[in-house]
């Protein structure tokens, strides 16, 4: 999702667009002037400008900031459209790093509104394939797997994911968790919408 290294403070290139849209979207729902949104997040009004016109490189302070002056989750203001099927790998994702420690955070995904969530460990072999049947109507699985390998998604779209790696998929319709080596384990998040 990044398309360079981030500078020694900052959100990372290919970011400032999707924050632009977002922070302009989100101030106008909000009713708030340019000038009112910078003195509520305690942000100067050239710094906020900057951000809006996509040349500024906000730390994650600054963007904290703005969201809770905003209300709206952090994740709201960086994180772009997503296809049905998505695929982070280890060391990609939406990068952000502190500007007074060092301290970074990878954005993987976002939660909507008013979701439920159910988190597991998922400990697997290879052999049979786990194939589940279609979950509730919206119903979002989230995978990272953590050691070994496996292959996972939509019985019509599966990725093989590596230790680190992270995928989304519509947990609505079939879709299948394959070990592909002894002692695969992941963290799964059942998101029901």
């Amino acid at each position: 999702m990044t398309d360079g290294a981030p500078g020694p403070a900052g959100a990372p290139p290919g970011v400032a667009q999707v924050l632009a849209r977002s922070l302009r979207r989100e101030r106008t729902r909000a009713g708030l002037s340019l000038t009112e949104l910078a003195r509520r997040a305690g942000v100067a009004k050239s710094t906020l400008s900057q951000l809006e016109s996509a040349t500024g490189n906000p730390s994650i302070e600054t963007l904290w900031a703005l969201s809770t002056a905003l209300g709206v989750p952090f994740s709201h203001l960086v994180d772009p459209p997503r296809a049905a099927v998505e695929v982070v790998r280890f060391g990609e994702g939406v990068r952000f790093t502190a500007g007074d420690a060092d301290y970074a955070a990878t954005l993987l995904t976002t939660s909507p509104p008013n979701a439920r969530r159910d988190l597991y460990l998922v400990s697997a072999d290879p052999g049979r394939p786990r194939l589940a049947d279609p979950h509730g109507q919206g119903v979002v699985e989230h995978v990272v797997l953590s050691a070994g390998r496996a292959r996972v998604g939509t019985t019509d779209e599966t990725v093989e994911l590596a230790p680190g790696d992270y995928v989304r998929y519509p947990g609505d319709v079939e879709h299948v968790f394959e070990a592909l080596e002894p002692g695969t384990t992941a963290v799964l998040v059942s998101e029901h919408v």
